[in-house]
């Protein structure tokens, strides 16, 4: 029950005509609404202190993942249209180290749901303020309040759009790719100017308390900090029922937890069987062909008829057609990589070894014997997103780079892309085009 303190009553003139209460409202607008004994700014700042860390990591391993997809190349490569200065782009993307791509996006879907329970203490430590009364005190205080709203709300919008696309979800009013990237400015730029104004406040808090001594402190010795400015410290306190440790402890868990239930997605092999928060519980089966995809042949709408015996590849460039069947394809110089598939959920294979003809072959077919340049690939998917990509020409010209006809020792299976499909080092996975139909070399902006 909410105790009833004469500080926290609302405040009335004492004589005339009634007016609106000087005071707080009843209920969490009051300070002693909240009786956490454990609500102080040690403990927020200890869970400040760990997103401070993992926060910025995940924003840069996020343009990372955008900067793979060589948004510059064209629109079909570009997620984001429109996006302005927003959309800087550094460096091409390389192809090596091979595994790149499935670092990097790994690293950025795993902490992500590693930091869900750190994000939620951090949230439940300061929500007191959220009621602060009164709302707006001033004009610095009004956009004070706003850069709070864009910052917590910014920071659920990632975190949910980014655990709802690893679930495979698609539920979102438009791209995943445009709202998390806009979303992804947007919380970075409170974040920014949060931490400017907050960092000093931090430092200060973590220093009043030494964590070593907070993590030998059990739950009958554990008092509450001193009120201070922030706010944050109730002035009513419950009985204490869990101690600091206690409770870094709990978000400590359940970080581990999720890392022991995520991290073999993108790590892949034996551990994959560790992923129980797997999407949908998919079971790639077993055999050469028996690792994970995202869509199938029937889910996109390839037809028999799309990919059996009349199938063509056609490669176009340098003004010159060469239309091959599969078994002409098959009969050119083979070659074999080993390499991933990686993709945005997070989600990656072992090394796969894939065999077929390397794309500067099929670029020397019409005449492009020498520093080919990138190529538009097109599949017979006929509908829906990443049915065509561009490659940049270090793409093509990357001797792992093949248009694969099989893989572990046997024909691609419909699934994984029969009767072609592009493989290339360090490539998100949406981009190595299954079904493949049409190489247009030069075919770029």
């Amino acid at each position: 029950m909410e105790p009833r303190d004469h500080d926290d009553e609302p405040h009335h003139p004492a004589s005339g005509a009634r007016r609106l209460p000087s005071g707080p409202p009843p209920g969490p607008a009051r300070p002693a609404f909240w009786r956490s004994p454990l609500r102080g700014p040690w403990l927020t700042s200890v869970f400040g202190l760990v997103l401070l860390i993992g926060l910025p990591v995940l924003f840069v391993t996020g343009l990372l993942s955008y900067a793979a997809y060589n948004p510059e190349l064209a629109v079909g490569n570009d997620q984001t249209p429109g996006k302005g200065w927003l959309g800087f782009y550094l460096f091409s993307w390389p192809t090596s180290p091979y595994w790149l791509y499935r670092l990097t996006q790994g690293i950025h879907v795993t902490l992500g749901v590693v930091l869900i329970p750190v994000l939620l203490a951090k949230l439940w430590s300061v929500i007191p303020k959220l009621f602060s009364w009164p709302p707006l005190r001033s004009a610095s205080h009004a956009l004070e309040r706003l850069s709070l709203l864009l910052l917590v709300g910014g920071a659920l919008f990632e975190f949910v759009t980014g655990v709802l696309n690893i679930q495979l979800h698609y539920i979102f009013p438009g791209s995943f790719y445009t709202l998390h990237f806009y979303g992804a400015w947007v919380f970075i730029g409170a974040f920014l100017v949060h931490i400017a104004f907050r960092v000093p406040v931090m430092a200060k808090a973590l220093r009043s308390r030494r964590l070593r001594t907070e993590l030998r402190t059990p739950a009958a010795r554990t008092t509450g900090e001193p009120a201070d400015s922030t706010g944050l410290v109730t002035p009513h306190p419950a009985p204490v029922t869990m101690s600091r440790r206690g409770a870094l402890g709990l978000v400590g868990a359940g970080s581990l937890g999720l890392l022991l239930v995520t991290a073999g997605q993108s790590i892949g092999g034996a551990l994959r069987g560790t992923a129980l928060l797997a999407p949908r519980g998919q079971e790639p089966g077993r055999g050469p062909n028996g690792f994970q995809i995202n869509k199938t042949a029937a889910s996109v709408g390839i037809r028999a008829r799309d990919i059996g015996p009349d199938w063509r590849l056609v490669v176009r460039g340098n003004g010159r057609e060469k239309s091959c069947t599969r078994a002409q394809l098959l009969a050119l110089p083979q070659h074999t990589a080993a390499l991933p598939i990686a993709c945005v959920e997070g989600w990656s294979t072992d090394d796969q070894h894939w065999s077929g003809v390397r794309l500067t072959d099929l670029a020397a077919l019409v005449g492009l014997r020498h520093g080919p340049p990138g190529v538009f690939v097109e599949s017979v998917q006929r509908a829906g997103a990443f049915r065509s990509t561009h490659l940049r020409d270090n793409q093509v010209r990357d001797a792992r780079s093949l248009l694969a006809l099989r893989v572990n020792g046997a024909d691609l299976s419909p699934d994984h892309g029969y009767p072609a499909r592009i493989i290339v080092p360090a490539n998100p996975g949406v981009h190595n085009t299954k079904w493949v139909a049409r190489l247009t070399f030069g075919d770029t902006p």
